[in-house]
């Protein structure tokens, strides 16, 4: 999926007249665009890999905000916008607005910044910036090591990177690989790697693909190995024990693993405690390491984990 068809997919949520001058960007900048920053009372910010971009009035971007002429987004447009990622139905979005973000078409993640409820202290309750995080869905990107590593058998694979580093899109790839060949469960509990809009997926996770999302992935775990035998469960982002402890159970039921983790290095995946638990209960069989966010999906090693 191109930046320029997710751009077009934020536009969409967009009021006039900033729809306008987004829709005026040049096609050449939209295809490098990363992220779209919309703050109350300060200018929209266009983030490629390079560089910053302020939006300026009727389309152009320029990176040097002294020039003038930057459209500077105001606290009603903020809240138009919300309006329209909730569907105009606020009150059904709780989960939402508890957790900080939407995910919109093709993926996009929606970040929420803002003020939180003094009463309910996990709710925000004013709401002043927004963060579009575009997903790219790169066919192809996890050929490589698929072959290396799933030609003769199908081993548990442990995907190690940090912030930027294209982990996720060398999980969704993976997912669609898996998901044509194999019964896979992929838990998608931040909604990134599917992209489900309505009950479907929008993009492509494999046609033996089972999606659990909205869920933790404790849960989503739990209920895979109870209800869909899987060969194989997907899920993004290590973050805790339960998490450890879900993955280590399946693992005792025959399921193999595809995940990611927060980890730069092997090192660090040896002192973390979470990573160091998995790797004593012989999880994975591979651990991939990632370049780091100036080499998004490439590969800086594959360590075999156990023979």
């Amino acid at each position: 999926m191109g930046a320029n068809k997710s751009i077009e997919t934020i536009v969409s949520y967009l009021p006039m007249p900033l729809r306008s001058h987004m829709m005026q960007i040049s096609a050449e900048v939209k295809e490098r665009i990363n992220e779209v920053r919309v703050r109350a009372n300060r200018p929209v910010v266009l983030e490629t890999k390079e560089r910053k971009y302020f939006l300026n009035k009727e389309g152009s971007v320029t990176s040097d905000i002294n020039l003038g002429g930057v459209y500077v987004s105001d606290f009603v447009e903020i809240q138009n916008i919300v309006k329209a990622l909730s569907r105009f139905s606020l009150h059904s979005c709780e989960r939402e607005l508890t957790q900080g973000y939407f995910t919109i078409e093709n993926g996009i993640r929606v970040g929420i910044g803002g003020v939180y409820s003094e009463s309910e202290t996990s709710r925000l309750k004013y709401i002043n910036s927004l963060n579009f995080r575009i997903s790219r869905e790169v066919k192809g990107s996890a050929d490589g090591l698929y072959k290396s590593l799933f030609s003769h058998s199908v081993p548990s694979v442990l995907v190690c990177g940090g912030v930027n580093s294209g982990k996720t899109t060398l999980l969704r790839d993976l997912c669609r690989l898996t998901g044509n060949e194999y019964k896979t469960a992929l838990i998608d509990e931040r909604n990134e790697i599917s992209a489900v809009v309505n009950g479907k997926a929008t993009n492509d996770v494999g046609i033996h693909t089972d999606i659990l999302c909205g869920c933790s992935r404790e849960t989503g775990i739990i209920n895979a190995v109870r209800s869909l035998s899987p060969q194989i469960i997907i899920c993004d982002e290590i973050g805790d024990e339960r998490d450890a402890d879900a993955i280590v159970r399946a693992k005792g039921c025959g399921a193999e693993f595809i995940s990611t983790i927060h980890i730069f290095d092997y090192e660090a995946l040896n002192r973390r405690y979470i990573s160091k638990k998995l790797l004593e209960h012989n999880v994975f069989d591979y651990a991939v390491i990632l370049e780091g966010e100036h080499s998004p999906g490439k590969v800086r090693e594959i360590r075999r984990l156990r023979q």
